[in-house]
């Protein structure tokens, strides 16, 4: 009996001093964000985020600088509850997994309830107007999450659209305060991905700071699937040139991106001190590279002319264009990230990123984006990227809806010394 009760409390006394040592890392961590977070100059209260280039370097460290202390709290299993009550609204006008659940998880951890909007369940299918809807989903409503990638030129077109209507809303008083639209990716942009990525590189690095002169790879790469969205490869190239990083994107002739967004990349480049090319060739961008991103996407030209082929619903027309895509794709099947490519990189260890999930070859598909070998060695390592989205998006949320972000967290966690700031 005292031997049993001796290991109980030996291991009782382990775990407590575990637990400890945990929290003590979680205020030393918040202590260094709340500090560097004060210093920031930051407007993003009542605003929306749609497009990770309409947001100063400020608010994209303080975005990470947020994220990384919800992140750090629920590792220590602390609360970052701010809402006591109120709703979250989210729009998936195509499929999701990981945001879907991302931003279940984020608004849900905020203290918002969650509603999905099925427009095929609701008066759209009747005609109900964007304005209507927005305004009708909106009276408790803090915060729409809106998924729309499908539509080259539209995408972004609807998120601000229902922006425009919730702020109508607002001002003829309507609606006692006017949600925040969050942009789940569209036919630009994917913040919530690319800012989880940078999320990922400054972990991986140690900081923003050390991101600059770090090579990043950003390629297409083979997929046995056509019409997958340019947001994710134009979102990485219009963040992560903003850091000082060398940007290469590499494509095969005609799979080109959004022509404003490779302009975009090229001025932040030049402003950064980093910088930015375009080449034909896998290998090429993955020379030296610290970093490597292959993912698959559907030609700009394509995505033109699949927009007005979904609209008029013609399934012979859209069946014509797949082929053609794809006879077209299967003439750059070795664009696959293999571990002879990744030998190319720097030391042969670059960090392998995907927004998931891959084409991974021999797995789920013949052939694809990523060797079978290649995708095991760094599976856990973007699963660890994909952790970061709920806490990103709970980042952009409370961002939009608290006025002084700082403030709430020092609040959220009173035995954290106050710090002023410069």
């Amino acid at each position: 009996m005292q031997g049993r009760l001796a290991t109980s409390l030996a291991a009782w006394t382990c775990e407590a001093v575990s637990e400890a040592a945990g929290e003590n890392v979680t205020m030393n961590t918040l202590k260094t964000q709340l500090a560097e977070l004060q210093n920031l100059k930051i407007a993003t209260y009542g605003k929306d985020f749609l497009l990770t280039w309409e947001k100063t370097d400020d608010e994209i460290r303080a975005l990470t600088l947020v994220a990384e202390c919800f992140y750090a709290m629920h590792k220590a299993r602390k609360s970052f509850r701010v809402f006591e009550t109120g709703l979250a609204v989210s729009i998936f006008r195509d499929k999701s997994t990981r945001t879907r659940f991302s931003f279940a998880s984020a608004v849900n951890a905020l203290g918002l309830g969650l509603s999905e909007l099925d427009e095929e369940k609701s008066q759209i299918a009747h005609g109900e107007t964007v304005r209507e809807t927005a305004n009708m989903i909106s009276f408790m409503t803090e915060a729409i999450g809106i998924r729309d990638d499908m539509y080259l030129g539209e995408g972004n077109t609807y998120m601000r659209e229902f922006g425009q209507a919730v702020q109508d809303g607002f001002e003829q008083g309507v609606l006692h305060q006017r949600p925040s639209v969050i942009n789940l990716q569209c036919d630009v942009d994917h913040p919530t991905q690319a800012t989880a990525d940078l999320m990922q590189v400054k972990n991986h690095f140690g900081s923003l700071e050390k991101l600059r002169g770090k090579k990043i790879a950003m390629t297409w790469a083979y997929s046995p699937s056509y019409g997958k969205p340019l947001s994710v490869p134009q979102g990485i190239i219009g963040l992560m040139t903003r850091f000082g990083m060398k940007v290469s994107l590499a494509y095969p002739e005609g799979y080109g991106l959004i022509p404003e967004v490779v302009e975009l990349a090229k001025q932040n480049s030049r402003k950064s001190g980093g910088s930015f090319e375009v080449v034909s060739s896998m290998d090429k961008a993955f020379e030296d590279a610290d970093v490597v991103y292959p993912k698959s996407w559907a030609p700009y030209q394509v995505m033109e002319r699949r927009t007005p082929l979904l609209h008029k619903g013609d399934k012979e027309g859209l069946k014509q264009l797949e082929k053609e895509c794809l006879a077209n794709n299967a003439k750059h099947k070795d664009w696959e990230c293999d571990e002879k490519k990744m030998k190319l990189t720097k030391g042969g260890e670059a960090l392998y990123m995907h927004c998931l999930p891959a084409d991974i070859s021999g797995v789920n598909c013949a052939q694809g984006e990523v060797s079978k070998n290649v995708f095991e060695k760094c599976r856990i390592a973007t699963y660890q990227e994909a952790s970061y989205k709920p806490f990103i998006i709970a980042a952009m949320i409370f961002m939009a809806r608290l006025k002084d972000p700082a403030a709430v967290l020092k609040k959220l966690n009173p035995r954290i010394t106050p710090i002023a700031a410069n």
